[in-house]
């Protein structure tokens, strides 16, 4: 995502707008909204309750993820999301973004919930 206004936009979107986008992928997979907070909550260290709490004010991605402490495996989550490598991408706060999105379309794409965890 090279261009830096369209990154913007995304970042100030509220986490909660795309969250239910994330249990509809996954669910039409035959997947959990359990299953997608798992990966939420491996990736972020947030608690059930306080990835709630996002959801419930609405948090936008850049304060979502300013506030979590990401998961040290996460920088082993590889591939193509969206056009990018997630781990090629300069912008740090995008790539968590893209993390994310990595791990919800590696979860409906069916793949074993302890490789999607990188144990």
């Amino acid at each position: 995502m090279g261009n830096s206004s369209n990154n913007e936009r995304v970042f100030k979107m509220a986490f909660a707008s795309v969250y239910p986008h994330y249990i509809t992928k996954a669910e039409k997979k035959g997947r959990t909204k359990d299953e997608v907070d798992t990966v939420i909550r491996w990736l972020t260290g947030y608690t059930q309750k306080a990835l709630e709490q996002h959801i419930e004010k609405k948090t936008n991605f850049e304060t979502f993820f300013a506030k979590a402490k990401l998961n040290p495996n996460a920088s082993l989550i590889t591939g193509v999301i969206c056009g990018y490598r997630v781990e090629e991408m300069e912008d740090k706060l995008m790539q968590k973004i893209r993390y994310l999105d990595k791990l919800v379309d590696e979860l409906a794409k069916g793949k074993a919930m302890e490789k999607i965890l990188r144990k």
